[in-house]
């Protein structure tokens, strides 16, 4: 059946939408997704992705430039295939691609004026499922009407792309062990029938993420790149004390959360990484992917996480890397999952501990930057993008999501130059009490120099009454004449003017 659209049209300032039918392979039971590999300016390298019931052909891809292929099987889920491939198309003004006969238009020449969309938190914690689209996915709409009108070059995914915390409810013994005492969870064996119950909750989630209409819309026609966050696995992944943390139970969410991952936002085969990942052992999957003026970083902030770490050796030498790889002058875009930026929640952590137990907030407070326990690399993280933008003049913006909040970041560097910080969170989840956005404005008003010098300053998004907005949101950055700017798309009040960078 085909798929359903959506356009706007926009009686005074306020944007309504209208739905139409867009065409499908109709041997799909969902996709194609479509993934960034990087461009220069010649072609653009790309993935893709599709999934067929059990059965069904496999099937065929046809890039511009090259012959009709079909794609290869990559695993059996469930009564389902999931097919793929990596292939390049020509850079130019016309280049697509057909999955069984249905084209798709991709912008594949990025030398010039460009627009990035980037989007974060595509859920909510309980009851996801069972929420209206007319009203989860109003963003999701809006932006691909945004891209009707001016085509995306990338969509970035900057963390929690679905809301993964009842994985734990689909098997009764997951259920039993997460309502145990926490010094009780080691206890609870992980067994073949609690991985497959397990396993098939995240791929039914996945594919039911993928047919919803403005996404499918987008992802088919413009390469995304996704690092994942904490409730792609469940709550607080990495930040939580060792029995829960190690216990078999956990884990067992954790390797059926990775198998996913690896095939729909990483869009991998998961015997052979792309290119993208510097780390080709899979213990991390920190990316970098280089485009014409540009490259974008995305370190993976949660496969080596632990309550003292935020990555192993094995992500910093991916991230630093990736970094110094970018040629002098470029823009790096870093999509860090958790703001890099941000107020000192180190004092809300440090409040907590008069509290016996482990309180409700404290493994969100775990996970960010600012928490005491991740300092030493937290001054690492910015360090090495100080340490760039002085070496190779190429500034660096850093786009994060996880707050589900809207806000920016400044830190002044000694030559006058800045890091910008851009917070867009979230898409579908509702937004927070406006308790919450006061809360934090007032704690961001005390300043923060985590690296002698070089204060950090949170401000207001142009237009905006408070340094954080709870509006549900999505960011825009764009390249016009060899400038960048970003304007976030908020729910209530619309596009904001645009703020260079």
């Amino acid at each position: 059946m085909p798929a359903r659209g959506c356009e706007t049209t926009e009686p005074g300032n306020r944007r309504d939408l209208t739905c139409h039918d867009i065409e499908a392979p109709p041997g799909l039971a969902a996709g194609p997704i479509l993934y960034a590999r990087g461009a220069d300016a010649l072609e653009a390298r790309l993935g893709v992705v599709a999934v067929t019931r059990n059965g069904a052909a496999a099937p065929v891809l046809h890039a511009d430039g090259s012959d009709p292929v079909a794609l290869r099987l990559r695993a059996r889920l469930f009564g389902h295939c999931v097919w793929g491939a990596d292939f390049a198309l020509p850079a130019g003004p016309d280049a697509g691609y057909a999955i069984d006969g249905v084209r798709y238009l991709v912008r594949t020449d990025l030398t010039g004026d460009l627009a990035i969309g980037f989007v974060s938190c595509n859920g909510q914690e309980n009851g996801d499922e069972e929420r209206s689209h007319e009203d989860r996915d109003v963003m999701w709409r809006r932006l691909a009407a945004d891209h009707r009108r001016e085509p995306l070059a990338l969509l970035l995914h900057g963390g929690d792309q679905l809301y993964a915390d009842e994985a734990a409810n689909a098997h009764p013994e997951t259920r039993r062990w997460a309502a145990l005492p926490l010094a009780e969870k080691p206890g609870v064996a992980w067994t073949p029938d609690m991985a497959e119950a397990v396993r098939g909750y995240f791929f039914r989630r996945y594919l039911a993420l993928m047919r919803q209409p403005a996404t499918a819309e987008l992802c088919a026609r413009t390469p995304s790149m996704m690092i994942w966050d904490d409730h792609d696995i469940f709550d607080g992944w990495g930040s939580h004390p060792p029995d829960l943390q190690e216990s078999p139970v956990a884990l067992g969410l954790f390797e059926a959360a990775r198998e996913m991952f690896l095939l729909f936002q990483l869009g991998a085969d998961p015997a052979d990484l792309p290119a993208t990942c510097r780390d080709r052992s899979g213990g991390n999957f920190s990316q970098d992917a280089a485009f014409p003026g540009f490259a974008v970083l995305l370190p993976d902030l949660r496969s080596e996480r632990r309550p003292d770490r935020v990555m192993g050796e094995a992500g910093w030498q991916a991230f630093e890397a990736g970094l110094a790889a970018a040629p002098d002058g470029d823009r790096r875009i870093v999509v860090s999952s958790v703001p890099a930026l941000g107020p000192r929640l180190s004092l809300v952590e440090a409040l907590l501990d008069f509290y016996p137990g482990q309180q409700q907030y404290e493994d969100d407070l775990r996970d960010q930057w600012q928490s005491r326990g991740h300092r030493a690399e937290w001054k690492r993280f910015l360090s090495a993008m100080e340490g760039e933008m002085l070496r190779h003049g190429g500034p660096v913006t850093v786009v994060s999501g996880e707050i589900h909040l809207a806000t920016r970041g400044e830190m002044r560097l000694p030559n006058g130059s800045r890091l910008h910080q851009l917070v867009a969170s979230g898409i579908t989840h509702p937004k927070p009490p406006a308790a919450m956005a006061i809360g934090l404005g007032l704690l961001s008003r005390l300043g923060h120099s985590p690296l002698k010098g070089r204060p950090i300053r949170l401000k207001r998004l142009p237009g905006q009454a408070m340094i954080y907005t709870a509006d549900r949101n999505y960011l825009v950055l764009r390249r016009r004449a060899g400038e960048w700017s970003g304007a976030w798309e908020l729910e209530e009040s619309g596009r904001t003017p645009e703020l260079g960078i």
